[in-house]
């Protein structure tokens, strides 16, 4: 499942990564238990963001090349939402969410950021991504315009600064699935953005 290694930054703009060997990745009985120990040890050792997310990336690329359970852990998307989404890890205590989510075909998320760092992995499917930026202004605070486009396939892997925004949306003939890992949201920094009223909202 070789892809492509992208960052997204907080002023909208996306640049791709310098990639790892598959086969320097494989590892024999690499769980998520392995992964769970070796991200909480990069979050303990190492405070500077830019020098994390790579890091954390790798781990992310390792866990889905030889993790089988990983890949194959999602539910199939919701009639009435057209999303779900299967919580592999939450504890109390832990900065850490780790889960697959699912989205059927044409399904579109929200503007949004996460007040945190975040990594999504592509495991089926194919995921729009569009990217925007804050263009404050006296009068619209809130405002932000769309800064670009990428459609990532299975395989491919995007990191997230806390501030960097975007939507989703899966395209293609068959459901989206994703491998999502988030640090520990800062509920007063997570928005939801209106791109016609230049307004957002916590979530």
């Amino acid at each position: 499942m070789k892809g492509k290694d992208w960052l997204l930054t907080g002023d909208g703009q996306y640049q791709a990564c310098k990639s790892v060997r598959e086969w320097d990745l494989l590892r024999e009985n690499y769980r998520l238990y392995r992964f769970l120990t070796e991200v909480e040890d990069i979050l303990n050792s190492v405070d500077d963001e830019a020098s994390r997310l790579p890091e954390l990336q790798m781990l992310v690329r390792r866990l889905i090349v030889n993790s089988y359970w990983v890949r194959s852990q999602y539910l199939e998307p919701s009639p009435k939402t057209g999303t779900s989404v299967s919580l592999l890890y939450d504890e109390l205590g832990f900065p850490l969410t780790v889960q697959t989510v699912t989205f059927a075909p044409g399904t579109r998320s929200t503007i949004h950021n996460h007040g945190t760092w975040g990594i999504v992995a592509v495991l089926k499917g194919q995921e729009k991504n569009t990217f925007w930026q804050r263009t404050h202004s006296p009068e619209f605070q809130d405002k932000i315009e769309q800064t670009g486009e990428l459609t990532l396939f299975p395989g491919d892997i995007i990191s997230f600064v806390p501030d960097a925004i975007h939507s989703v949306e899966a395209v293609g003939d068959e459901p989206t699935v994703t491998f999502n890992v988030y640090g520990e949201t800062d509920p007063k920094e997570r928005f939801e953005f209106d791109s016609v009223t230049d307004k957002a909202r916590n979530f």
